[in-house]
């Protein structure tokens, strides 16, 4: 199943660890020392190492040191005599996946070992973000990973080898402006103007102005001739978000431009021809509009002669790791970090909120996080606490546990959750006390209490 190094100086806890492991259908190599395990590690690929701690040559946390600083994606469970809860987490801390406390049997080893390829998986996932996400920067390509959003894209590239007129409909904040951008970069009049116009962002009385431009004279402070952005986005495109706030006298002029090819700028008799690629943009319900009179019926079907919907963020659960990847690199302070950004609780806390304010939140929050960490990752669940508190403002936990007539092993229950919300945020101590509502001495008192 899977390749595994073990390290320790003891001969026979190498065998003991083989002899489990190999039973279990993993392939198994060992080494005496860290050094040794080193030179094996860079020779060939292991999926997991499980590792001593107290060694002569390279112990167990310098070992993990050198895996990270040579970023070789290996997880490493560590091995300790000690039976403290201290130790351990600050093993875990270090950035060990797990420990194990001698002497240990085979089901804890087998436990450990299971939860440790998972993080390994993470590893190369994280890893496989990173690579995908500059490549995309190099390319000028957005970071999608959802099949939705792979549609999307598919539907952008397709409409960008035509000139047709595109309408991309979707909530505030979901990246209808990206989408519009890859029409462009993918279409012919890529080496021309990219031009972006928010109509909602422009006074009613100037939007005229703005789109088709003026004479000198046209109205007060018109002191001069201005061209509108349709010629100045001439041979390129042009982007015009929150179309459904155009008030209806600027409707039917876009609607001629449209149609004529030509703009006549405010207090001019004159044509001036365009050539301009059109993509407008909305979050509101067009078709609504055109029913309540408030946007022109004729101009509704000449924008949306080619309809591409973007999808709230909360629907496309696989792209909110890739675009946190992609946001967080803008702040990093460690730029030659190698483990994971996030910790597999704050991976779990992402994907699990509703991301109302869509991609925009989500990039809001990660620059939030980051300011607060003055750029250090990873980030844990105990930097995202506050989105769970968003999502969960009053927790009801009646009715969560339901007695049995048999009745229940309490201890053994009490020990379940103290390890669950362990594992949930990530071996934080702090963390896992708040999640339970309890004081950091008490819950250190119930895992005192777990190793008697």
């Amino acid at each position: 199943m899977a390749k595994i190094l073990i390290v320790d100086d003891e001969e026979r806890i190498r065998q003991i660890l083989k002899i489990m492991l190999s039973e279990a259908d993993h392939s198994v190599a060992d080494a005496c020392d860290g050094k040794d395990a080193l030179e094996a590690l860079h020779k060939e690929s292991f999926d997991l190492v499980i590792s001593d701690m107290r060694m002569d040559r390279l112990n167990g946390k310098e070992l993990l040191s050198e895996i990270k600083k040579n970023a070789l994606g290996v997880p490493v469970i560590f091995i300790t005599a000690f039976a403290s809860l201290e130790s351990a987490v600050d093993a875990l801390h270090l950035g060990a996946a797990d420990y194990l406390v001698k002497p240990f049997d085979e089901k804890q080893v087998l436990l450990a070992v299971e939860r440790a390829l998972g993080v390994g998986r993470l590893l190369i996932e994280n890893a496989r973000l990173r690579q995908d996400i500059c490549q995309g920067e190099k390319d000028g390509q957005p970071v999608f990973k959802s099949d939705k959003m792979l549609h999307v894209r598919d539907m952008a590239e397709k409409v960008a080898k035509t000139d047709a007129t595109v309408l991309v409909t979707g909530e505030s904040g979901t990246g209808k402006e990206v989408v519009s951008r890859l029409i462009h970069r993918a279409g012919k009049r890529k080496d021309q103007r990219f031009v972006a116009v928010n109509c909602a962002a422009i006074s009613h009385n100037l939007i005229e102005s703005e789109l088709f431009g003026h004479e000198k004279g046209a109205f007060t402070g018109a002191d001069k001739r201005k061209e509108g952005k349709f010629e100045y986005a001439d041979k390129g495109t042009l982007f015009l978000d929150e179309i459904g706030e155009l008030p209806m006298e600027a409707q039917s002029k876009l609607l001629r431009v449209i149609q004529e090819k030509v703009v006549q700028r405010v207090g001019s008799n004159t044509d001036c021809k365009v050539d301009v690629r059109l993509v407008c943009a909305t979050n509101k319900d067009l078709t609504q509009l055109v029913k309540e009179k408030k946007f022109r019926e004729d101009l509704y079907y000449r924008l949306a002669v080619f309809p591409i919907h973007v999808p709230p963020l909360r629907e496309r659960k696989a792209d909110i790791l890739s675009l946190a990847t992609h946001f967080i690199l803008k702040y990093i302070a460690q730029p030659d970090f190698a483990g994971d950004l996030f910790t597999p609780a704050a991976s779990r806390i992402l994907e699990n909120y509703s991301w109302k304010g869509n991609v925009r939140e989500l990039a809001n929050i990660i620059e939030r996080i980051m300011i607060l960490k003055d750029g250090r990752v990873p980030v844990s669940s105990d930097d995202l606490r506050f989105l769970e508190l968003e999502s969960n403002p009053e927790k009801d936990t009646k009715g969560l546990v339901r007695i049995p007539p048999g009745g229940i092993d309490f201890d053994e229950l009490e020990k379940n959750i103290v390890i669950q919300t362990l594992e949930m945020t990530s071996w934080n101590q702090s963390a896992a006390a708040r999640l339970l509502g309890l004081t950091r001495a008490r819950f250190r008192t119930l895992m005192n209490l777990m190793e008697k």
